[in-house]
């Protein structure tokens, strides 16, 4: 069994270091381009990349939560190690096809030899649904943002036709998913989720095998899962303000990128917090899009296109997107490459 995990850990590694090569040799401008991006940078690069510190660190702290309210043996599992999956199983989650296709395996491992299989596996499903709840809450509470600014007159931001519907879609979605999470949260959502991809053409056998194969097991990761929500609330909701509180933190970076150009809102206080209101709009957007086409390694293409949508929508130029879209790569790449030298370090 340990030769059949480090075999798997070699070979997250080396997708991990394959994708970071390929992504260094295909951005969109020439290296004396990037360059001169970082350059621009300046030294703002150090807070930007420095900030994931503190936003994988509320991560660990979130999922820690998560662990504490779920499983045993949560004692015998440090912080650091906590912090450690966390920043490689996200490094993992960029560098490979469908989100979580890398990172949620590699943690359940890992995890899996602190705590029992079942723990662990629960465990990881409830912080990776905790991580998409926030996401949502993020998306949601945007829209009151913009709502907001234009109520405070900021010229940058719009309430048309166009935007209005978009706004308004976005509510209807928000509320939708919020429903269907309460319910995975009571109930559970593995054996639903497997019958569910039942369905689909092909997969019916296998699904159905799965299932009676590991029915039992099956059952108690859904129950573990209900059991922190419906026993633990405490857990749960400082779990859920740690994560939403993250994505927040996060939208620091952007502020920062904006702010190495001299995107500050007209300077002062007010300047500034107008400057932060519009990261935090900026990334929700952004997020929101390469969440939906989330099937592709590093989000190829659907970031980028992410940030130039988000910041046109805001009124800045398309060049100041390309800026924001190249910086976040390459601190991207600096955190995968991080994440995937953890995977080394016992």
């Amino acid at each position: 069994m340990q030769w059949t995990k480090k075999r798997i850990n070699n070979i997250l590694f080396f997708v991990g270091v394959i994708v970071v090569v390929v992504m260094l040799f295909t951005f969109d401008v020439s290296f004396p381009e990037l360059w001169q991006h970082i350059c621009d940078a300046g030294k703002w690069m150090i807070p930007i990349v420095g900030v994931w510190f503190f936003v994988y660190g509320i991560n660990a702290l979130s999922w820690r939560q998560v662990i504490r309210g779920n499983c045993k043996d949560a004692d015998k599992v440090s912080f650091w190690r906590i912090f450690k999956l966390t920043i490689t199983g996200y490094a993992l989650n960029y560098a490979t096809p469908v989100g979580g296709l890398g990172g949620e395996p590699y943690r359940i491992l890992e995890l899996s030899r602190d705590v029992n299989k079942q723990e662990a596996t629960s465990s990881v499903i409830l912080y990776a649904m905790m991580h998409i709840f926030a996401h949502f809450w993020l998306w949601f509470t945007s829209i009151f943002i913009w709502l907001a600014l234009v109520a405070y007159g900021d010229p940058d931001v719009k309430l048309n036709t166009l935007y209005g519907t978009l706004l308004g879609i976005a509510f209807v979605f928000c509320l939708i998913a919020f429903y269907l999470f309460s319910r995975g949260y009571k109930n559970g959502l593995v054996i639903k989720t497997l019958r569910l991809i039942g369905k689909i053409p092909g997969l019916k056998g296998w699904s159905q095998r799965f299932l009676e194969k590991h029915s039992e097991a099956l059952q108690n990761v859904d129950r573990q899962i209900a059991a922190l929500h419906q026993q633990d609330k405490k857990a749960f909701y400082s779990s859920f303000l740690l994560e939403y509180l993250s994505r927040i933190v996060q939208s620091l970076e952007i502020m920062f990128m904006l702010l190495s150009i001299g995107i500050n809102g007209g300077g002062g206080i007010e300047g500034y917090i107008l400057t932060f209101l519009h990261s935090v709009l900026i990334l929700a957007f952004t997020s929101l899009f390469a969440n939906l086409i989330g099937f592709l390694p590093l989000q190829l293409g659907v970031q980028e296109g992410g940030f130039m949508l988000s910041i046109a929508a805001l009124g800045l130029s398309a060049a100041t997107g390309m800026f924001v879209s190249i910086i976040c790569r390459v601190r991207e790449i600096i955190w995968i490459a991080i994440g995937l030298l953890l995977m080394k370090i016992e």
